[in-house]
C-alpha cells in the first residue's frame, strides 16, 4: 500500500512538472521575465561610470571680487564649468565614482526643480555661511547633504564656513510626502486598472464564464465599458480616501487647479484601461495573464518616479522614462498637485494618455475572444 502510494505521489508530480513544460509563457515569465528586470536595473544602477548628483545655486554671486563670496570662489577654481553649471566630480575605485552639477538659478526656478523631482536639495550663497534647503525626511535629500558638506569642509581648496545652516523644507509641494502622495495616486490607478481589468477578464476566461455569454445579445463593447466604468468609479473612491488621509494627516493641498486634477485623472484611467483590455482581450491562462500584469506594472512601478526620481537613472535612458504612461501621469498630478498648474498646461499629457487608452481598446476590441 505504501508503494502504491509513493508510485501515485511520483506521478502527480511528475505530471505537474511536465504541465508547467508545456506552457513555455509560464517558464518565461517566471524565469526569464525576473532575470531580465535584474539585468535592466543592475544595468541602472550600477553598470554606469558616474552617478550623477543635482544641487540648486541660489543667491551665487558670479559678478564678485575674490574674497567677497567663498562659495563663488570654491566654484570658480575646483569645479567645470559650464554656463550656468559647475561640475565636480568626485573619485572613489570601491563606492564608484560620482557627479555632483551645481546649477545657478533663481529662488522660484529652484523650487520648481524640487517639485519636480530634478533636484532634492539646494543651497544658498552667503558670505561665509552655506544654507542647506532640503527635506530632512528624505533619505535622498540627507545623503547628498552629507556628500556636498564633506566636499566643502574636506575637498581640494575646502571651503571653511563658520556655521553650516540646515533650512528644513516645509513648504507644502517640496516635502518628500508632496512628491510620493501623487505618485501613489497615479501607480493606484495603473494598479487598480491592470488587476481589476485584466485579471477579472482573464480569470473568467479560464473559468469558461464568458463564453456564456456568447449566447446572450450583448456587444463586447458594452460589456467592456461598462467593466471600465465600474473600475473608474472605484478608482475615483479609492484617489479620493488616500487624497482625504493626505490631507488630514500630512496637510497635503492641491495648488493647482482641480479642473485640470480631474482631466489628467479620467486621462490616466483611460490609459490604462485601454492597456488592460489589449493584455487580456485573448490571454486564457490566468499564470501567463499574472505575467503578462507584472510585465507592464513592474517595470513603470519602479523606474517611472513613483517613489523616487527618475533622475537617477543615466541620462540616456531619461527621455524614454518620460514616455512611460505612469511616468506621464505621476509627473501630471504631480505638477497639479505642487504647482499652479491648469488645464492648458497639461493638455499634451492629456492628449498622449487619452489616444494611447483609445487606440489599445478599439485594437483589444477588435481581437477580444470570448472563450
Amino acid at each position: 500500500m505504501n508503494k502504491i502510494s509513493n508510485n501515485q505521489l511520483y506521478r502527480l508530480i511528475k505530471s505537474h512538472f511536465l504541465e508547467i513544460l508545456r506552457e513555455p509563457a509560464v517558464l518565461f515569465w517566471g524565469i526569464v521575465f525576473p532575470i531580465l528586470m535584474a539585468w535592466g536595473l543592475g544595468i541602472a544602477f550600477t553598470k554606469k561610470s558616474d552617478i550623477v548628483r543635482k544641487v540648486a545655486i541660489v543667491n551665487l554671486r558670479t559678478e564678485y571680487e575674490p574674497g567677497t563670496s567663498k562659495l563663488a570662489d570654491f566654484m570658480q577654481n575646483n569645479t567645470r564649468i559650464k554656463g550656468h553649471e559647475y561640475t565636480i566630480e568626485l573619485k572613489n575605485k570601491k563606492l564608484g565614482n560620482v557627479s555632483i552639477i551645481f546649477i545657478s538659478t533663481s529662488w522660484p526656478n529652484a523650487y520648481k526643480m524640487l517639485k519636480k523631482g530634478n533636484i532634492s536639495m539646494f543651497i544658498e550663497d552667503q558670505a561665509d555661511t552655506i544654507r542647506y534647503h532640503f527635506d530632512p525626511a528624505s533619505s535622498e535629500a540627507l545623503s547628498l547633504y552629507q556628500q556636498v558638506s564633506n566636499l566643502f569642509t574636506y575637498g581640494s581648496g575646502a571651503y571653511s564656513a563658520k556655521q553650516d545652516e540646515i533650512k528644513p523644507l516645509t513648504i507644502s509641494g517640496t516635502r518628500y510626502i508632496d512628491f510620493l502622495i501623487p505618485g501613489l495616486l497615479a501607480m493606484g490607478i495603473m494598479m487598480s486598472c491592470t488587476w481589476g481589468i485584466s485579471y477579472t477578464l482573464i480569470d473568467r476566461r479560464s473559468k469558461k464564464l464568458l463564453r456564456r455569454m456568447v449566447a446572450t445579445p450583448m456587444k463586447k463593447s458594452n460589456f467592456l465599458l461598462a467593466l471600465i466604468t465600474a473600475r473608474f468609479t472605484m478608482n475615483l473612491v479609492e484617489g479620493s480616501i488616500l487624497f482625504l488621509f493626505a490631507w488630514l494627516y500630512f496637510g497635503i493641498h492641491i495648488q493647482g487647479s482641480i479642473l485640470a486634477l480631474i482631466v489628467i485623472f479620467m486621462a490616466g484611467n483611460i490609459a490604462f484601461s485601454g492597456i488592460s483590455v489589449l493584455v487580456s482581450s485573448r490571454t486564457a491562462n490566468p499564470e501567463v495573464g499574472n505575467g503578462l500584469i507584472n510585465a507592464i506594472v513592474t517595470p513603470m512601478m519602479v523606474i517611472s518616479g513613483v517613489f523616487f526620481s527618475y533622475h537617477n537613472f543615466p541620462e540616456w535612458s531619461i527621455p524614454v522614462i518620460r514616455n512611460f504612461p505612469l511616468t506621464i501621469l505621476a509627473d501630471s498630478v504631480r505638477s497639479v498637485f505642487n504647482e499652479n498648474v491648469n488645464v492648458t498646461d497639461i493638455y499634451k499629457e492629456v492628449i498622449i494618455l487619452a489616444s494611447t487608452g483609445i487606440i489599445c481598446f478599439i485594437v483589444g476590441l477588435k481581437i477580444f475572444k470570448w472563450y
